[in-house]
């Protein structure tokens, strides 16, 4: 049977993750340093994690509402007026998902026709690009560059857009780079939507690992853009709940409504038990965010001026847990890069052009490990250039 003529011709077009090669090598392989994964060393916290068992021992496994626990959706809200001073609805204005990353899929999915196009600021998240190739969508990547602090422009955006734009993904503090946009960078992107019926999907699962004195700023907090933007965020990043897979989406009802359609029929609900766990997380985990966002500031500094000292010319990210050092003056590509140091001195980092084109001549390293971890990574990165 010729199974390739008979899968979806969307799906045959989306290229594996670029990530996955470095990691499948480096599972073979003893004596590994990764600085590769990005997901927090911290366990969770034990306050939250007792809640989930808290639940499963009164016996609350059942579904709950498609659209999440009305408890955990008010929760939601009430962290966002807070956090940002928008407000939104609880009962149609918030969705509970399977992880960030289902949120995503599920606002490209409700807005995005065949043919429509949307907008990529690159590099970014290696989900965004595929998931709007499987919709029928065309991504139209907009590069940023490290002069420019990886943020964009709205001279960038203003020359990408085209009768058929529907939405622009706007992906800050961002993955693999680390760069933010400040309020007075979104006004201009502001500026260019107001006016247009281009959407926009925010994704914030960073949001709260923005570091110095300014908090994250929310686009959908500016005029013009709370009733075209839907939010994406999450638990996993800033809670260090990776493996709970909770995430929430909020925006208008027009929005929210048939991203729950689509989520009801794919996966029913969010886990039971991880919807327990992020009610208490919200009511009672702020402090531990600050506490782990110390620590990621204190190793990014680390970091980053541990790959200068190396000779490699590094942004200094201001939000996640990611540097971008552009590794050009070795001489070799992203690829060829982290293919040699991963056999040289069994350092897994990921290869810059895994978050698109425009990542060629960097590669991403997570800081998301303890001091010692990265110490050790930096030892054996500055033996690999010594190489050289």
């Amino acid at each position: 049977m010729d199974y390739q003529s008979l899968l979806n011709h969307n799906i045959k077009r989306v290229k594996p993750s670029g990530i996955r090669k470095f990691f499948d090598i480096a599972e073979q392989m003893r004596g590994i340093i990764s600085l590769g994964v990005g997901e927090p060393d911290f366990q969770t916290p034990w306050h939250i994690r007792q809640a989930g068992i808290r639940s499963l021992e009164l016996g609350k496994t059942r579904y709950t509402s498609n659209w999440g626990m009305l408890e955990l959706r008010e929760q939601i809200a009430d962290w966002c007026l807070r956090k940002t001073g928008l407000s939104y609805r609880p009962e149609d204005q918030v969705l509970v998902t399977v992880g960030g990353s289902e949120g995503i899929d599920m606002c490209v999915r409700a807005v995005v026709n065949p043919g429509d196009e949307v907008l990529i600021p690159e590099p970014c998240f290696v989900s965004y690009t595929p998931i709007v190739t499987m919709s029928g969508g065309v991504p139209v990547p907009i590069p940023t560059v490290a002069e420019n602090e990886f943020r964009l422009t709205a001279q960038e955006l203003q020359s990408r857009i085209t009768g058929r734009t529907k939405l622009l993904i706007l992906p800050y503090p961002n993955n693999p780079t680390g760069a933010v946009m400040r309020k007075e960078h979104l006004e201009e992107i502001a500026r260019v939507l107001r006016g247009t019926d281009i959407l926009v999907l925010s994704d914030e699962i960073y949001g709260e690992l923005t570091y110095g004195d300014r908090p994250h700023c929310s686009i959908a907090a500016l005029d013009g853009m709370y009733e075209r933007t839907v939010v994406v965020n999450g638990f996993s990043k800033s809670y260090s709940m990776t493996g709970w897979r909770l995430g929430f989406a909020y925006g208008p009802g027009e929005l929210i409504e048939p991203m729950t359609k689509l989520h009801q029929y794919a996966v029913m609900c969010t886990p039971t038990t991880a919807q327990y766990a992020a009610i208490d997380a919200l009511k009672n985990g702020d402090e531990d965010i600050q506490k782990m966002r110390g620590e990621y500031d204190m190793r990014r500094r680390l970091i980053v001026n541990g790959v200068r000292e190396l000779g490699l010319p590094c942004f200094e990210p201001q939000g996640a847990f990611y540097i971008f050092p552009d590794i050009r003056p070795s001489g070799l590509s992203s690829e060829e890069f982290c293919e040699r140091l991963l056999y040289s001195q069994k350092v897994a980092v990921v290869p810059g052009t895994a978050f698109g084109d425009s990542g060629e001549g960097f590669v991403r390293i997570s800081y998301s490990y303890s001091l010692a971890h990265i110490n050790e990574a930096l030892k054996r990165i500055g033996a690999f250039l010594a190489e050289l």
